[in-house]
């Protein structure tokens, strides 16, 4: 593998010379939310307790990404949090020299603020799709907006880093990309506004969609912003409106796609990697870690495997992949 000379560790760089060094690591293939995009209403499966990576061996498996130069980890599901091991996660994952971070629907947050802060866990992205409650029932199937609601305002208070990730819909919440800039008022918030994507099951057309473009109009008829600086492999494009404590950006895989620097490598929850989130492809890693074999040129393979831009896949009326759900956040 390629030597990275600023710190001796072998990076993971694939055919198109970029260098991985973010791992996403689905924990759950279950949710305690029903949101349409993400899992289909037919979806009646999920993985047994022994087809999911245990505690040790997520720990095992993303050591050997360490390794190989990943610096940042970030957790997601399904719901991450419905595990009932997840501290016990954390606190493993904690011992390894990287940024660990979280993706939840926020429900369960408040029962593991303790140890998200003793293992070093302070950067959460909280999915919210609309800040009006009849509206949140309608896109995830239950009622849990003030729960969710007081555990950001928590998060805000007990110093995390908190982004905001709303799916923006057209014809369903695209009325309210207004309201949730307005929160970055007093709120220290990122607000993330994710154009919609399609994974299976999830009815995606191309008129649902509300590209990054209609967004920026629509905020710049009521808001005076400045565009900020975006770091090497940021997904989003972000701003700001003067003043205002927080920011807002746009995460734009359907309009503008940012593939040309990506660094990212995901581990569904039934050890399956995947170089990017739309390949076809898949590499097992569970099934050799189980047996004993050394995962390092099996991860090497997959990574040198990855495609130029959207795993291969550019019409996105025909992407083939998993549900949102099955892959990870």
């Amino acid at each position: 593998m390629p030597n990275d000379e600023n710190n001796g560790n072998n990076i993971l760089t694939d055919t198109f010379n970029r260098h991985h060094d973010y791992l996403r690591i689905s924990l759950i293939d279950k949710c305690n939310h029903r949101c349409r995009y993400c899992m289909p209403s037919d979806l009646k499966t999920t993985y047994s307790k022994t087809q999911l990576m245990s505690p040790d061996e997520i720990l095992s498996i993303a050591q050997i990404f360490v390794n190989h130069g990943v610096k940042k980890i970030r957790l997601t599901g399904g719901e991450p949090l419905v595990r009932k091991d997840f501290g016990e996660i954390v606190e493993k994952l904690s011992t390894l020299p990287v940024k660990l971070c979280l993706t939840t629907n926020g429900i369960l947050l408040d029962r593991y603020f303790d140890v998200m802060k003793t293992t070093g866990l302070r950067s959460v992205n909280v999915s919210l799709d609309t800040l009006h409650k009849e509206r949140f029932i309608h896109i995830t199937q239950r009622d849990e907006f003030d729960k969710i609601y007081s555990n950001i305002l928590q998060l805000v208070d007990e110093g995390f880093q908190v982004k905001v990730n709303v799916v923006v819909m057209k014809n369903v919440n695209d009325d309210e990309l207004c309201d949730f800039v307005e929160l970055t008022r007093e709120l220290p918030l990122h607000i993330r506004f994710i154009e919609f994507m399609p994974f299976d099951g999830n009815a995606w057309s191309q008129n649902k969609v509300v590209n990054y473009a209609e967004m920026l109009t629509a905020i710049s008829e009521k808001f005076d912003f400045e565009k900020l600086d975006d770091p090497a492999h940021s997904t989003s494009k972000k701003f700001r409106v003067k003043e205002y404590k927080g920011t807002f950006a746009f995460i734009t895989t359907m309009s503008t796609p940012f593939c040309s620097d990506c660094n990212r490598l995901r581990i569904t929850a039934d050890g399956k990697m995947k170089n990017c989130l739309f390949s076809v492809n898949e590499t097992d890693l569970l099934g050799p870690f189980r047996e004993g074999q050394d995962l390092a040129p099996i991860i090497q393979a997959c990574v040198l495997d990855k495609k130029a831009a959207l795993g291969g896949q550019y019409d996105p009326t025909s992407m083939i992949n998993r549900s949102m759900i099955l892959i990870g956040g």
